[in-house]
């Protein structure tokens, strides 16, 4: 059976990669007390293992080809986030990010130093020990690039993928107890308490479902207006005014047999008839209100809603609150705001949470309202399935190419940047552009996660494959140092940000946990952060700095191997 295997995957090597990305995937979807391996880490630990036991041959440009698809994919993701990040308020957590990220690479630096790694050693401690897979493949490049014998190039890339495989169960581990349990304790908090403090100054309001501003899921009733009511012989515009703070709103009136469409300055008359919008709990308060009778009418109801995902690029609402926006004179009657999602992540809505570049909010409300509000805060996302390709594949090739003829000295040696960092940035610059001119560069949310999971788990097993010979070698080598040292590069970016962030940025301590979860790209710890304060907020400092993390992190591959070299 073995021998069997083994002449198969050497004439079919495609097959053993579709066997370590399944296994990896199937492995990496374990967790223990929301602590797993992750489908990345899963493909390499199989890859090694396979790689170990059969000979397996990779092509090189198969493995450039995914990695680039990957290194495209999230830049494109991230792009308006990063240089959103450099304006306004997220200045702070771009300089969070950025400190994390400098000093997890300037404690690995030190640790290769001491320990005396080789190149691949030292970049499988920066992609491991500070959880940023992809830093592999700038590690890779850059080994590849090395003025040295085939057969060592190859053997220094056998040791990223035995240094990653050592140093990322402790990276991961580290973050998510570090944020969850170890950080609150060194700043003296109570994380639940804490997080019900940034609840109340964003005002989210716990005490009932949904948020005060009516910022909610909203209903459309009918009411019939009695001669008693308050509501009567006053105008559309004082009728949506009558409860401060909240915003509902009269979609159409009936009076006798006619349907009449409301401007400001109606007058709504005795035994009229209104449909009226807003939030569920102030719409179960109206009918039972003195002169206010609930009424069922089909045909004044019948109107068309729509709920549409909009992708944020108006300039109006940009940087705007949710209580602000509410109060302006934007057309954005009728419309209601249902979803936010921001890198990924569900936002918290509340008067206080402000709108980004980027953002996917979803707006739910008759279909007028809804196109009009539409038309202001960005372009609706039509579901689709067309990929531009042009702007996929020519900003791989222009950035790819930039990425070889951009240098940079370091003393008396000129260095590209490589084909992978200048594709990193092709897609960053795509991702923004696309974000200004939504028409632009369109790649269906679908293409990009299967470009980002399948390119990366690949790219990695493909690696692991290629570094199994490698593998019990190197362990004997340095596995115990690479671990102990793996330690130290993972505490030294997490004690650093969490005290910056603190004492120096005075960030909240709970978006500073998300944040430094958010710098070192693991989701798994704003989990735990999530978990322990029973609340989502911490997901508003995750996404402030996981855009600069995943970019800085990436490049570190690339860098340490210059400095070790």
């Amino acid at each position: 059976m073995m021998a069997w295997l083994a002449t198969t995957f050497a004439k079919y090597p495609e097959l053993a990669v579709f066997l370590v990305i399944g296994i990896g995937y199937w492995i990496g979807g374990f967790k223990y007390r929301g602590f797993g391996l992750g489908p990345v880490t899963g493909s390499l630990i199989v890859g090694l293992l396979v790689g170990a036991y059969f000979n397996v041959p990779i092509a090189p440009m198969a493995k450039s080809l995914l990695f680039l698809l990957f290194l495209f994919a999230i830049g494109y993701s991230v792009g308006p986030k990063f240089f959103e990040a450099m304006k306004g308020d997220g200045l702070r957590w771009a300089v969070l990010a950025v400190v994390i990220c400098v000093s997890g690479l300037a404690a690995a630096y030190v640790v290769a130093r001491v320990l005396h790694l080789d190149p691949g050693f030292a970049g499988g401690l920066v992609s491991g020990a500070l959880t940023e897979s992809p830093a592999i493949g700038t590690a890779t490049e850059a080994i590849n690039a090395l003025a040295l014998p085939d057969a060592e190039r190859a053997r220094l890339v056998g040791h990223v993928a035995v240094a990653d495989a050592i140093c990322y169960v402790y990276g991961a581990f580290g973050v998510i107890v570090f944020c969850g349990v170890v950080g609150p304790k060194l700043l003296g908090i109570d994380l639940v308490a804490e997080a019900r403090k940034a609840e109340a100054d964003l005002g989210i309001d716990r005490t009932r479902p949904g948020v005060v501003s009516a910022w909610h899921a909203f209903e459309l009733r009918a009411f019939r207006i009695e001669p008693s009511a308050n509501a009567a012989r006053r105008t559309v515009d004082e009728i949506e005014h009558l409860v401060p703070g909240v915003r509902m709103f009269v979609e159409r009136i009936r009076r006798g047999t006619r349907l009449l469409e409301p401007l400001p300055g109606t007058v709504v008359q005795a035994g009229d008839i209104v449909a009226l919008s807003g939030p569920r709990e102030i719409m179960t308060r109206v009918g039972p209100a003195p002169g206010i009778v609930e009424v069922e009418d089909r045909e004044l109801l019948d109107l068309p809603a729509a709920a549409f995902d909009v992708y944020v690029t108006g300039d109006a609402v940009i940087g705007r609150t949710l209580a602000d926006l509410a109060a302006s004179n934007l057309p954005l009657r009728g419309a209601f705001l249902r979803h936010i999602t921001r890198s990924g992540q569900a936002i918290e809505i509340a008067p206080l949470t402000r709108i980004e570049r980027g953002d996917i909010v979803r707006i739910v409300g008759a279909e007028p309202a809804v196109r009009r509000a539409a038309e202001v805060v960005g372009e609706i996302v039509q579901p689709t399935d067309t990929t531009d390709f042009v702007a996929l594949s020519l900003g791989i090739l222009a950035g790819a190419l930039a990425g070889i003829a951009i240098v940079v000295p370091l003393g008396d040696v000129r260095v590209s940047i490589g084909t992978s960092v200048g594709t990193l940035i092709a897609g960053l610059v795509v991702g923004y552009l696309h974000s200004r001119k939504p028409t632009f560069g369109r790649i269906p949310p679908g293409a990009v996660a299967l470009m980002t999971a399948l390119g990366l788990a690949a790219f990695v097993g493909m690696i692991g494959l290629g570094a199994g010979p490698h593998f019990v070698e190197a362990m004997r080598e340095s596995g115990a140092s690479l671990f102990l040292g793996g330690i130290v590069v993972t505490t030294v970016p997490l004690l650093v940000g969490l005290y910056f962030g603190r004492y120096v940025l005075k960030l909240n301590p709970v978006l500073l946990l998300g944040g430094i979860a958010g710098a070192l790209t693991m989701t798994a710890g704003l989990a735990s952060v999530q978990e322990r304060s029973d609340s989502p907020v911490a997901v508003l400092g995750y996404s402030g700095t996981v855009a600069i993390g995943h970019i800085l992190l990436t490049l570190w591959g690339m860098v340490i191997v210059r400095l070790v070299t």
